[in-house]
């Protein structure tokens, strides 16, 4: 594992908590890929000295300094010792080529947070969650279903990115003859990386922005592509993933066992987001799961997938932290 360089600057694109400490640390997955994360600790320790602990990550194609860093921020600012980390490939975190996601790495790395956590003296071990926003909502929902540590977690604004890639938006290319044209391209994409020596890139959030543009697009756009939420490290609002990164998730379906959670699940979603289908389709797995009555779907009138990114007056915190003190 190689060192990591972090930058010492403040570079969120939210304000500093003066209610909270933070800093900076880097912990590995059992692949060998060194993190980086945002610590977010209470300046009020619990009278027992251990904190209830949260690690949180996404969305897709985000960093730590968008809005995974605000979720953390803002529920240690109501008493849960918090990390925020970049996923592996990406961000300040480790691993190469860069821009790379995977169903099982990326998952791996919210157990990597529970093992990380879990040894830190100042926390509770049996009292560690998760929050997975967007693609890596059900990234959370796929570690809870492998790793019984993990005892409540939050999707939000969920993506399950296996079926978006494997059929489109809305299923509209869910044939063998759609994905059979994908996998031709992306095979061909392959040969021409090894020989470049390098690895082509999708492409982030569509910029500038054609007239035409479907409305869950021009969200992107607002949120990644101008100061509200542009950063340079993320994915999105610069040359995307890694191209070939859909070949896995085409591959290796990742929310086939959570009816398998016995834990408490939240999933959180905006009303008129594109994306709702997604949570929809996982709460009914859910429902008929081996413990139903602690899983729950929130919907949030009137929003939309990215007001669930930074609109605080969107995000149910208070439902979360609620959720997190019953349950952890």
């Amino acid at each position: 594992m190689t060192a990591l360089e972090l930058t010492p600057a403040w570079d969120k694109v939210f304000p500093h908590s003066d209610k909270v400490e933070h800093s900076k640390i880097t912990f590995h997955n059992r692949y060998g890929i060194e993190l980086a994360a945002d610590v977010y600790t209470p300046k009020h320790a619990p009278a027992n000295g251990r904190f209830k602990a949260i690690a949180v990550s996404g969305p897709f194609g985000a960093v730590k300094e968008q809005a995974s860093g605000l979720y953390a921020q803002t529920l240690a600012e109501r008493g849960f010792l918090t990390i925020a980390f970049d996923p592996s490939f990406t961000g300040e975190s480790g691993g190469s080529p860069r821009a790379v996601a995977s169903p099982d790495i990326n998952t791996e790395d919210f157990s990597a947070a529970v093992d990380y956590l879990a040894n830190c003296r100042d926390v509770d071990p049996d009292g560690i969650g998760v929050v997975g926003i967007c693609g890596f909502g059900g990234m959370a929902l796929n570690a809870a279903a492998n790793d019984p540590r993990i005892k409540a977690t939050v999707a939000s604004t969920m993506y399950d990115m296996s079926r978006v890639t494997a059929n489109g938006y809305f299923d509209a290319d869910d044939s063998p003859a759609k994905r059979n044209e994908t996998r031709a391209q992306l095979g061909k994409q392959r040969t021409e990386d090894y020989a470049n020596g390098d690895y082509a890139r999708a492409g982030g959030v569509v910029d500038p922005l054609p007239d035409d543009a479907p409305q869950f697009v021009k969200d992107y756009h607002a949120y990644y592509r101008t100061p509200r939420g542009y950063h340079a490290r993320s994915v999105n609002s610069n040359d995307g993933w890694n191209m070939t990164s859909a070949l896995s998730f085409m591959n290796m379906p990742l929310l086939s066992y959570i009816d398998e959670i016995e834990n408490p699940v939240l999933l959180i979603h905006g009303e008129k987001a594109h994306s709702l289908y997604f949570s929809k389709a996982a709460y009914e797995a859910l429902e008929h799961g081996v413990n139903p009555a602690n899983k729950e779907l929130m919907i949030i009138p009137g929003a939309n997938h990215t007001d669930l990114y930074d609109n605080l007056n969107a995000i149910p915190f208070d439902a979360i932290e609620r959720f997190f003190g019953r349950n952890l």
